[in-house]
């Protein structure tokens, strides 16, 4: 995941300034072909490149409507892929038109045309392996994970197809995406483990010595026993 943040200060939701407690991840999509992360992330940071119309997100009301999200997945000015964190992960979003803005995480995939099956594999990974960032900071699964159509048949969104118009038009869909999310979390929990379980670090101070001939013969022995310089701190 190609991570960075620009906060959206200026927008009226970050002004409004109401926690929550993550409880869920909703994904959702743009709506609109531009895939340029500088349309709705703003001002310039010298990665997004500038965007002529000022039109991004990071004022009070963007396009006079009252919306903001957590995060962002899109293009930077040199065509590769990145996520933006927009607001404070535990910052009450508007995002959802619903109830889920009390509880869910929201971010935004920039859409193109939808035929671009190397774009869509781009920002789909990236998507994935945001979600299970999220999903380790704040103890959720990918069960915890929907996109804002499924919200609107939960009742807690308002009535938008994202993103199951555009999935399945490459072979995806939500289900198929939480079961990678479900593998990212469960490989790394699986690395966790076996780091935890086969690498001890001992922390061992020997003291001082007023001798210091007493001092170079315990030198010697600690790196006999094969201990390098590296984890030998000797002064006198």
């Amino acid at each position: 995941m190609n991570l960075h943040k620009l906060i959206l200060t200026n927008n009226a939701c970050y002004k409004a300034g109401k926690p929550i407690t993550p409880k869920g991840i909703m994904v959702h999509s743009t709506g609109a072909n531009n895939p340029n992360l500088k349309r709705y992330v703003g001002p310039d940071d010298g990665l997004l490149g500038k965007n002529q119309y000022n039109n991004h997100w990071n004022q009070d009301k963007p396009d006079g409507r009252q919306v903001c999200v957590h995060g962002f997945i899109g293009k930077l000015a040199d065509g590769s892929i990145a996520t933006y964190q927009t607001l404070p992960w535990n910052h009450r979003g508007w995002h959802a038109g619903g109830s889920a803005n009390d509880t869910h995480i929201g971010f935004e995939i920039c859409e193109d045309g939808l035929t671009d099956a190397s774009y869509f594999s781009a920002v789909y990974k990236e998507a994935v392996e945001l979600c299970a960032y999220l999903c380790k900071q704040y103890g959720l699964t990918e069960k915890n994970i929907i996109c804002h159509s499924e919200g609107a048949k939960l009742g807690i969104a308002s009535n938008h197809s994202d993103v199951m118009h555009w999935f399945p038009k490459h072979g995806k869909s939500m289900d198929t995406f939480r079961t990678e999310v479900g593998k990212l979390l469960e490989a790394s929990a699986s690395i966790n483990v076996s780091t935890d379980t086969n690498k001890k670090y001992y922390r061992v101070q020997l003291g001082a010595f007023s001798v210091k001939a007493n001092a170079d013969a315990l030198l010697s022995k600690v790196k006999s026993a094969g201990f390098t310089d590296a984890f030998i701190k000797y002064s006198e």
